[in-house]
């Protein structure tokens, strides 16, 4: 979808998903130099964290994953937009506002742009989420990418 929007809009760009399911940010910061050598992008749209929060990961080392992930991909001349997200509130107020917080703090400190809750709109909608309540469906597609749609764009040069 996104491929068919960046032509639709007059871009040249390809676009490659080099995502894993199930990934954490550590595995994202252990395959990001491999990645940029093999695809040499312009621009890394970054969405990874939700595994860690679900595992229980310290936000530390979720945010120190995803610095490494950014400021790699940065100094290999792409830009970087970061698309947070949330966890359940059963973690706990403290846990689940120390991980809300990371996607914040780096975009300021990394000077990124950024989107506060990624699946906006669709989260809490049973009809776009898959029998597990974690994952969207595919009816949930079209609204992950008008949410990312802005930020992507903006880092594209328009």
């Amino acid at each position: 979808m996104l491929q068919t929007r960046l032509e639709r809009q007059g871009y040249e760009h390809r676009v490659v998903n080099a995502s894993i399911s199930g990934e954490t940010t550590e595995g994202g910061a252990a395959r990001i130099e491999r990645a940029l050598e093999n695809f040499d992008p312009a621009l890394i749209i970054l969405e990874l964290g939700g595994n860690d929060g679900l595992r229980g990961f310290p936000p530390s080392r979720m945010k120190g994953n995803l610095d490494k992930i950014v400021r790699t991909s940065k100094a290999s001349g792409a830009a970087v937009v970061l698309l947070g997200i949330r966890i359940p509130s059963n973690y706990g107020q403290r846990y689940t506002e120390s991980f809300d917080n990371v996607y914040r703090e780096l975009a300021t400190e990394l000077e990124i742009p950024w989107i506060e809750f990624f699946m906006d709109g669709v989260a809490l909608n049973e009809e776009l989420m898959q029998a597990d309540g974690i994952h969207p469906n595919a009816a949930a597609q079209p609204i992950l990418l008008d949410n990312a749609w802005p930020i992507i764009n903006r880092a594209l040069g328009n």
